[in-house]
């Protein structure tokens, strides 16, 4: 029987091979014996911490990763597969990753981007890149994704995710027609990808063109029901209902704000809420506060000279939602939020008064 180095990686080809065939219990038993024998090997350090991933344990996941960098902080693969969990696990009952794991994200992958260079391997390198523009996608830094994009476009020419990933960033910036040559490129390379036929459909929505925003949708949902379920979908009359039920629900505190304010509610956020913002908001925004805060005149806020009042955005809302009572809800929070935009809190003091 193998000894020392010899059996650790003998337990690592072990943990591998059972990834490989979907038995993940077994990879993480294998990598704890090569713990056992080698408590510092970076690779079987990896190898739990992915598998904890795998299996749905998120904390102890995080932790095994926090503990991998630190004897592996200059190992790329590791910082990929770190950045990886960073990016897109959310916290434990969260539907997300935070800001805080996105930004360890950006920070993991930037660092191994660097050491994959350095070594001239250019498709680790590649997959790093993309890995920190997805996370800044998620940041709403998609400028700063496109950038990232260019490298990852040089190191995986052909690439679907990286194409894809870039339609995200060019729609991010309501730059729509880019997006949709970058999306349906995106399909051409892979067509069944879920997100990149939601993503034309999303682009269809603003052009008005309903039969193709049914088609794309019904198709996102047909391959991943989960990520995309059906959208609700409501009549103005049933939705402005649904809004009035969502403000019983918010506390007077916060209410009382409300009662000088006029609510509607727009399909989606036009061209000019999106690109007179600074800096330009999201197109899938749910909602908007026009006019100068509470107490004050922004004179340089092009909505300052219209009364204050808050845009709820119809179809991007029903997206959020599974049913009637969870868009309630979900009305219900950005109607909140907006009342702190009212205030004139930014995102922090959102956050710290629970208006986030």
């Amino acid at each position: 029987m193998p000894s020392g180095p010899d059996q650790v990686e003998k337990l690592l080809e072990a943990s591998a091979a059972a990834f490989d065939a979907g038995e993940i219990e077994e990879a993480l038993a294998r990598a704890e014996d090569a713990l056992a024998l080698e408590p510092t090997s970076v690779a079987a350090l990896h190898h739990r911490a992915a598998a904890l991933a795998e299996l749905g344990r998120i904390e102890e996941a995080e932790a095994a990763y926090e503990k991998a960098l630190v004897p592996g902080r200059d190992d790329p693969e590791l910082l990929l597969g770190a950045a990886e969990f960073f990016a897109s696990v959310p916290p434990e009952g969260e539907d997300g990753p935070d800001e805080e794991r996105l930004e360890r994200a950006v920070e993991l992958a930037g660092r191994g981007g660097k050491l994959a260079r350095r070594t001239g391997d250019d498709p680790l390198a590649g997959e790093l890149a993309l890995v920190q523009a997805a996370a800044l996608n998620q940041l709403g830094r998609s400028q700063e994704a496109l950038e990232r994009l260019a490298a990852a476009d040089a190191a995986l020419p052909g690439s679907p995710d990286a194409m894809l990933e870039r339609a995200s960033a060019l729609f991010e910036l309501s730059r729509f027609e880019e997006s949709r040559g970058a999306a349906e490129r995106a399909l051409e390379l892979d067509p069944d990808s879920a997100w990149g036929h939601h993503l034309l459909g999303l682009l269809a929505e603003r052009r008005g063109d309903e039969a193709e925003v049914r088609r794309r949708i019904e198709r996102a949902h047909a391959l991943d029901p989960e990520s995309f379920p059906r959208p609700v979908g409501l009549t103005h009359a049933e939705f402005e209902r649904v809004v009035e039920e969502a403000l019983e629900e918010i506390p007077e505190s916060v209410r009382r704000y409300l009662a000088n304010v006029p609510i509607t509610v727009e399909d989606l956020p036009s061209d000019d809420d999106l690109r007179d913002a600074d800096p330009p908001l999201s197109p899938a925004i749910l909602g908007l506060f026009r006019g100068a805060p509470y107490g004050q005149k922004a004179s340089m806020d092009p909505w300052s000279h219209f009364p204050s009042s808050i845009v709820l955005y119809q179809k991007n809302l029903e997206r959020f939602a599974t049913d009637r009572d969870d868009l309630a809800e979900e009305i219900g929070i950005t109607l909140v939020h907006e009342v702190g935009h009212f205030l004139g809190l930014d995102e922090e003091e959102l956050w710290a008064r629970g208006l986030g």
